[in-house]
């Protein structure tokens, strides 16, 4: 089966998207066709053998729309997005300028209409019966080139309706043409009147003209269009912002020179360089220097994160301060900006289920609506109410039912949400996957990397006889000297206190059991209990191991000589976000589940810390996926949370499956979402976003369904017996008009989502890298020298609290790296008294 795109133009109403639909779900070969109304995208899955891409082409184009393959994506996304924007500013400006002139002609045209009607000043060649064919033929000239400034709703439509696909334009066309054709007949009945003598005749037909209806029907139908695409635009201004991220060109080394090149040329393994205040062309690894690089566009970190040798970098993030230089691993395509602007993008051009519902009903409601109109005009004229009146209310019908608002329900809505998610650090492949997390009830989290860090940590130091930092001293230099995971956090913790390790000699290690060296002239253990034991070192200490294992921690013992020393704890701990979205969980209705193949005591410490009730353990990767369907056949809809290889059968066999940020390529690509920021809170966040995307798609819908419900009896003039109420085929085009822009207004709603925990996000994510130091940058005004840059660093340097500071005279920035929390108002009056201003 071959997946091709295609870009179809021409379509203006979930009438058309269905229309295109059913020709090209008809043809043999088709395996399934997805139209997309907004984006004017469609997704064919076909059989080559049976069908070939020209063939659908050649289907669409048959009845009345134009298909053209969608191009096909390079290195250079932001030209294409580039050109795309462009395209469609075109298509904006051209349309603004054709309602312009219509307004401008339609103004002169309703006054000389209904000017004498309301009691206006007319010019005397307009008045009086003796000149009513002169205003009869002035209205008629007025109206043609209206006709002609919007002959794409003639073209479009009566094309349709000789396909028998009829359109939203085609009942504007036949509405409009209806009007102005009954017009053109009054005028040959008022020169027949004046050739006859027939006055009243005259009077009649001059005041039952209808061609600034047919005009006016057209200028509001435009205004009603221009008014939806500019609304349109605005939900895809996230992807816009995100494209304007990556910068237009880079520094990189080559040939030991450096040289300036275009973003799209940087080839993988080239070194760039970047200084404070630019961007990160493209994602790679830091090879020499460090610096403080702003993630907030990414991954919604509002902190700089801490960049050196080793760490990577990544495509569109902004140094804030310091130089480095990096190796480019990911370009074009390949790069993060650009697979986000890609999942973002197929996310809001993707049909969420729930869109079939209005498909299915606008393939009917077109022909159904002139069936009404018909139905309509013969009912008045056997009810005796004269040609006129019954025409008036079978284009007030044709009018008031395109069913733009229909088909605008969804996408509108689908395409906000997805774009507010990538906002957050939220990347939602498919529209499925946002309408189908409204209805979790069960979430199923893997314990190590998504509920915890993922590395472990010392979360208890109980020294014997020593203080807690000779202990951890000892400690850190035996296994400097180790390669266990458990050793390396030993050493991370006494780096962490700037302790300074020990040679150790004649170092030995004892898989399963522990290490042993001379650390300082003594002979030092470090290992579980049993170790210790063999070694002949008496252990009175079971009961703490005991506790400390209870705990799901893993206990290692040292010793001096035969002397203990004390016992470190290492654990893979909790991440502080997890435990707060377990919680939000549990208030939204949501069940959790802790699934890993972790031990039972470990699992259960993890389970209880977090909060969660059900905790499986000791399932082999390959099990994993069976106990998610073990929840779907109890009836649970399932979201799996995962960021390693072995979750990903699960995460493709849940009904959403969301993947940790930092998880693996195999886990990521397995998944609907990513969280980019690696949170649990924001898996809160999202399903919180489905449930007001998928609000908004249901209030759009009812508005739809209410409107026409309720417009098509009004017009077709059910009311007027009892209440005398009648709908104007003007009123109508206005009520039509109006009803789509409200549609596309309440979808825009979405962009003011807010997330309840991203402050809490934000914190944790820089207690969890524990390297990163509190950073704040200040924007100062005045400096204007090299002696300017230097009082302000040494007024700032002065501050208690501040570890460095670092001024950028050219950016005006002093970039303040502090050892403990420092008021913005401390730095500033630091600032202000050596004479400089902060405005930032």
């Amino acid at each position: 089966m071959t997946n091709k795109k295609f870009t179809v133009s021409g379509m203006t109403c979930a009438a058309c998207q269905a229309n295109v639909t059913k020709t090209v779900a008809r043809l043999e070969g088709t395996e399934s066709v997805d139209v997309n109304l907004l984006t004017g995208r469609m997704v064919v899955v076909f059989d080559e053998t049976k069908l070939t891409a020209e063939q659908i082409k050649e289907s669409v184009n048959a009845i009345g729309y134009h298909a053209e393959d969608e191009a096909v994506k390079d290195s250079k996304s932001k030209m294409q997005w580039d050109s795309h924007r462009q395209t469609e500013e075109k298509n904006s400006e051209n349309m603004k300028w054709r309602l312009i002139f219509s307004i401008t002609l339609l103004i002169p045209l309703m006054y000389i209409a209904m000017g004498g009607m309301l009691g206006l000043p007319l010019p005397s060649f307009f008045k009086g019966e003796e000149n009513a064919l002169i205003s009869a033929f002035t209205q008629f000239l007025i109206t043609i080139p209206v006709l002609i400034l919007n002959k794409k709703f003639f073209i479009s439509g009566f094309k349709a309706l000789t396909k028998r696909v009829p359109n939203m334009d085609s009942l504007v066309a036949l509405g409009s043409s209806a009007s102005v054709l009954y017009g053109i007949f009054a005028i040959y009945r008022m020169m027949q009147a004046v050739k006859t003598g027939d006055m009243h005749l005259l009077h009649r037909y001059a005041h039952s003209l209808y061609f600034e209806s047919g005009a006016m029907i057209l200028t509001l139908v435009s205004v009603g269009k221009f008014l939806e695409t500019r609304s349109k635009a605005k939900t895809s201004e996230t992807l816009e912002k995100l494209v304007a991220l990556a910068p237009k060109r880079a520094n990189i080394l080559r040939n030991g020179k450096e040289i300036s090149v275009a973003t799209e040329e940087i080839a993988v393994g080239d070194v760039v360089i970047i200084r404070p205040g630019e961007s990160v062309p493209v994602d790679g690894e830091v090879i020499s220097g460090s610096g403080y690089v702003d993630q907030s566009a990414i991954t919604g970190e509002s902190i700089p994160v801490s960049k050196k040798q080793g760490d990577t970098v990544i495509s569109a993030t902004i140094n804030k301060s310091g130089s480095f230089t990096f190796k480019a691993s990911k370009v074009g395509d390949d790069t993060t900006l650009s697979q986000i602007i890609r999942m973002v993008d197929e996310a809001g051009s993707s049909k969420a289920p729930i869109a079939r519902l209005a498909d299915k009903i606008s393939g009917v409601f077109v022909p159904v609506v002139m069936g009404i109109a018909v139905i309509t005009l013969i009912a008045w004229l056997v009810a005796g109410k004269g040609f006129e009146f019954a025409l008036n209310c079978a284009v007030s019908v044709l009018v008031i039912s395109c069913p733009c608002a229909l088909g605008l329900a969804t996408p509108v809505a689908i395409m906000a949400g997805t774009g507010k998610a990538a906002e957050l650090g939220i990347l939602v492949k498919s529209a499925t996957s946002l309408e189908t997390l409204h209805s979790i009830n069960t979430v199923v989290l893997d314990k190590t990397g998504t509920v915890t860090n993922g590395e472990p940590s010392v979360t208890d130091i109980i020294p014997f006889k020593v203080s807690e930092n000779k202990l951890l001293t000892l400690a850190g230099s035996l296994e400097s000297k180790s390669e266990h995971p458990l050793g390396k956090a030993v050493i991370s913790k006494a780096k962490e206190r700037n302790l300074k390790l020990l040679a150790v000699d004649d170092f030995e290690s004892v898989s399963g059991r522990g290490v042993k060296g001379t650390v300082d002239g003594c002979v030092i253990l470090g290992g579980n209990e049993k170790y210790i034991e063999e070694n002949g070192i008496y252990f009175d200490k079971a009961d703490v191991v005991k506790n400390l294992a209870s705990s799901g921690k893993t206990p290692l013992i040292f010793a001096k000589g035969n002397e203990l020393l004390g016992i470190i704890a290492v654990a893979d701990t909790i991440k502080e976000t997890s435990i707060k979205a377990v919680s939000d969980f549990s208030k939204m209705g949501i069940d959790t589940v802790l699934l890993t193949g972790d031990n039972s005591l470990s699992a259960q410490a993890i389970g209880k810390e977090a909060g969660i009730q059900n905790v499986i353990s000791d399932v082999m990767p390959a099990d994993k996926e069976r106990e998610i369907r073990k929840l779907q056949e109890q009836g649970k809809k399932t979201a799996m949370i995962g960021d390693g290889i072995n979750d990903a059968p699960a995460l493709t066999r849940a009904d959403v499956g969301i993947a940790i940020g930092k998880g693996t390529d195999i886990a990521i690509e397995s998944a609907d979402v990513v969280l980019m920021k690696s949170s649990l809170g924001d898996a809160v966040t999202a399903i919180k976003l489905s449930r007001s995307v998928m609000k908004n798609i249901k209030m759009n819908l009812f508005w739809a369904f209410f409107y026409n419900a309720l417009g098509i009896p009004l017009a077709a003039g059910v009311f007027y017996p009892v209440f005398g109420i009648l709908l104007s085929p003007m009123i109508g085009s206005l009520a039509m008009s109006l009803s789509s822009l409200c549609v596309v207004l309440n979808a825009l709603r979405l962009r003011k989502f807010k997330a309840d925990n991203i402050e809490t996000n934000e914190k944790t994510e820089i207690v969890e890298k524990g390297e990163i130091d509190m950073v704040k940058v200040l924007k100062v005004e005045g400096m204007m020298c090299q002696h300017c840059k230097a009082h302000v660093q040494k007024a700032l340097e002065g501050v208690d609290g501040v570890k460095a500071v670092e001024v950028d005279l050219e950016a005006k920035t002093a970039t303040v790296e502090l050892l403990n929390d420092v008021d913005y108002d401390v730095l500033k009056k630091a600032v202000t008294d050596a004479g400089y201003e902060v405005v930032e």
